[in-house]
């Protein structure tokens, strides 16, 4: 009787009118009211749409946004506040708003625990990855960060469940800027200073879902180390790398992958640099070279076609040329320009596989 009696209450007022109530609920001390998230998370989700999908997203999205945090000044929520989120949906429908912001309202909230389930929609699954970002990059940006035993504002819980959206979705945005985006709306000298933050932040709950799904550590550390800037494509390439380090034939290629990168590391040689070709003095430096071109083109078209596995594969039949290089050629003569230019060629090498992979922090 309670229930219902909250219920017909609520059915009185509108989501809009309930938006205004959120002018007067904290959200957190430092970080304002529950209306300006709100107005945050509609900035946020509205650059995610873009990158998304845009058109009609953008739209649902948007509304979604709005309506997604005005049951917590229900009287229903008030009372039963195990209910918010649900109560949003049914508002929301029974006010008539269309089935995905309905249903977005609701699942924005996922995941709520770990291992829980995730959003169906993609109104609900870009309304969380904002809500959920804004959390942690308010959080960093006045110094509220997760310690080792104290986590209060649940913000690895939210980190993770950006990650296993933007997984479940197949989301291939860049996540720095997602999070310079977020974290731009707060202000203040230190926005860069909480992107690299949050980005190491994520990172390290990637790290922990592929320690959990039973990857090599050191195969995650050098492909993570590489980039983690879209989620999907660093999950292929760990599954690639894991399986190709199953290869009997793999601690060879890895050695002279990492000879290849210690020997410009050394020599303070940075960034993929042009090769004359008439400065070669051996056939292994010029057989070397076409070898790097037509991997290249390969590793290209597999890449575009997601075949991440077939894309290592490719870059790892260069071996032999690398090892015949090395057999054949002293890299660091005294001739400056033969040296600059065998660097070059070396660079070249790296360039196939430093976009995938650090091969040095592989252990062999």
């Amino acid at each position: 009787a309670d229930a219902q009696f909250f219920y017909r209450g609520d059915l009185k007022e509108s989501g809009d009118a309930r938006l205004e109530k959120l002018k007067g609920v904290l959200f957190q001390a430092k970080l304002g009211t529950m209306y300006e998230k709100v107005m945050r998370i509609r900035d946020v989700a509205a650059f995610i749409a873009g990158a998304v999908d845009g058109g009609e997203l953008a739209k649902d999205v948007d509304r979604t946004a709005v309506l997604a945090k005005t049951d917590l000044v229900s009287e229903m929520v008030g009372e039963f506040p195990k209910l918010q989120g649900i109560m949003g949906r049914v508002y929301a429908a029974v006010s008539g708003e269309v089935d995905p912001v309905a249903m977005g309202v609701e699942e924005h909230y996922r995941p709520t625990h770990s291992g829980g389930k995730l959003p169906d929609t993609l109104t609900g699954a870009v309304v969380a990855i904002a809500d959920k970002i804004d959390s942690i990059c308010g959080c960093f940006s006045v110094g509220l960060i997760p310690t080792g035993a104290s986590d209060p504002y649940a913000l690895r819980r939210q980190g993770i469940g950006i990650v296993q959206i933007m997984l479940d979705k197949g989301f291939t945005f860049s996540l720095r800027a997602l999070i310079r985006k977020s974290a731009s709306l707060f202000g203040g000298d230190r926005v860069e200073k909480t992107v690299d933050e949050v980005y190491e932040f994520l990172k390290s709950r990637m790290v922990n879902l592929l320690s959990e799904e039973g990857y090599p550590k050191d195969v995650i550390q050098s492909v993570l180390d590489v980039s983690v800037d879209h989620v999907p494509d660093a999950w292929n390439r760990v599954k690639a790398l894991a399986s190709l380090k199953k290869d009997a034939d793999f601690e060879p290629l890895a050695a002279a992958f990492k000879r290849v990168v210690n020997i410009l590391r050394k020599a303070g040689h940075e960034g993929k640099a042009d090769v004359d070709e008439g400065l070669f003095e051996h056939e292994s430096e010029k057989t070397l070279l076409a070898a790097c071109r037509r991997i290249q083109q390969k590793t290209a078209e597999d890449m575009d076609k997601g075949e991440f596995e077939q894309a290592l594969r490719d870059i790892a039949g260069i071996r032999p040329q690398v090892d015949a290089f090395f057999d054949d050629v002293m890299v660091m003569v005294e001739d400056a320009k033969i040296r600059d230019n065998r660097l070059a060629l070396l660079s070249q090498v790296a360039a196939l596989f430093e976009d995938f992979a650090d091969f040095s922090k592989i252990s062999t």
